[in-house]
């Protein structure tokens, strides 16, 4: 039993990883992302500054999910991450100005970002505490990969720097479009692929354990499947 829960325990928190990453699965926080991640240290600021108002949000929601009336919900959600996001946005200021103006207007709308109001709606107002904290931290360590990721990237070959520190400057010539808008979609587009290559998108459900089972046989949803439909078709043609 204790095997099962903390198995359980453990997929809350991997899920956000990869498997539903945020950004790349879900679709989810693309403005900010695309907009901050020219550096990497940005990225990771913006990432951590969410990841905090995500795990805190998400215990606080789910402690008060049983007396939040149901038509005040959503009101009571954006108190509570507007509070979180004050917290942040006065301890980036007090110890890196410097973020603060580098994240600049990003910051404050972290309130309205759409991964945390929907791990709010979704998970933390229907599940226990550890959970919710844990699926928060999950979800917090997924976006702030991608916009490590894309914030390297884009660094890198865009102004030829890591961290600030100069690396390929001097050896080959920037790729200023990386910097840019159409530079950002790019690379985000890449991250994109290589997420749905990892989650197992595309194969069919036999091939990924589609719902926890190996092959379509167990599962309840195999007779409405699109995926299922085609195999047998398939089969039906090869006999």
């Amino acid at each position: 039993m204790a095997g099962k829960k903390k198995n359980s325990l453990w997929h809350e928190f991997s899920k956000g990883i990869v498997k539903e990453n945020p950004v790349l699965r879900l679709v989810l926080g693309t403005c900010s992302t695309l907009a901050i991640t020219t550096t990497a240290m940005n990225a990771i600021g913006m990432g951590i500054a969410t990841t905090f108002v995500l795990v805190c949000s998400n215990a606080i929601i789910s402690l008060l999910r049983k007396i939040i009336p149901d038509k005040v919900r959503i009101p009571c959600y954006i108190v509570v991450i507007a509070g979180f996001v004050t917290v942040v946005q006065m301890l980036v200021e007090a110890f890196s100005p410097s973020l603060k103006t580098a994240l600049g207007v990003y910051l404050p709308l972290i309130v309205v970002n759409c991964i945390i109001f929907g791990r709010a709606e979704m998970f933390a107002s229907k599940n226990p505490v550890l959970p919710s904290i844990l699926d928060g931290l999950g979800m917090g360590v997924g976006y702030t990969c991608t916009l490590l990721c894309m914030g390297i990237i884009r660094e890198l070959f865009g102004s030829g720097t890591f961290f600030g520190l100069p690396v390929l400057s001097n050896f080959i010539p920037s790729i200023i479009i990386l910097l840019l808008p159409p530079g950002g979609f790019f690379i985000f587009g890449l991250l994109v692929a290589i997420a749905n290559r990892l989650s197992g998108e595309g194969k069919a459900p036999e091939e990924i354990g589609c719902a926890g089972y190996r092959g379509c046989g167990g599962c309840a949803l195999a007779n409405g499947c699109s995926l299922t439909a085609k195999k047998n078709d398939g089969e039906a043609k090869e006999k």
